[in-house]
């Protein structure tokens, strides 16, 4: 995933669910952040997308640019629509995105990427294999601090405890 892909993602997913912000919540919102991070960390060619003020638009984004959707299929990559219940993000989140928007790149389209260290700290939370080498991997190229993602160890913005907090220290 690059910047301009990531773009293209906004402007589509903003097109099809006909709101104009979007939240950016799995591992590619690293691109907002870092749009140059090491090419491991940007190899997804999946983006995590809710409409912010539309949420229930999350299956007209998955039918139109879903996994094998004609947009993939073109493209190279998809957009999943999916709630954002589906990751548990620490308390504030909302107030640390990087916004992503541009005149021409997403057409004036907003796609708020989760903050490197909220990301972290909701991958470390979901505990899973490739999760824990994504999050290894933003240690070793220094881009979040072996600490940088102790928000995990917070309760989350949905009010679920964390369910590997204890493991994560």
């Amino acid at each position: 995933m690059n910047r301009a892909q990531l773009e293209h993602a906004i402007r589509a997913a903003c097109e099809v669910s006909k709101d104009d912000e979007l939240i950016i919540f799995g591992s590619q919102a690293i691109v907002g952040t870092y749009p140059e991070a090491p090419g491991d960390l940007r190899a997804s060619i999946e983006i995590d997308i809710q409409p912010k003020n539309r949420p229930e638009a999350v299956d007209d984004i998955d039918g139109a640019l879903g996994e094998l959707s004609d947009f993939h299929q073109m493209y190279g990559f998809y957009v999943h629509g999916v709630l954002l219940d589906a990751a548990a993000l620490p308390a504030g989140w909302e107030d640390r995105t990087v916004p992503i928007s541009h005149p021409v790149g997403t057409l004036g389209g907003v796609g708020h990427c989760i903050e490197i260290h909220d990301l972290a700290a909701s991958k470390l939370t979901a505990w899973r294999e490739k999760d824990r080498v994504f999050v290894t991997t933003l240690i070793i190229e220094r881009l979040v601090a072996p600490g940088g993602a102790a928000r995990a160890h917070r309760r989350p913005a949905g009010g679920r405890p964390p369910r590997h907090a204890g493991a994560m220290g």
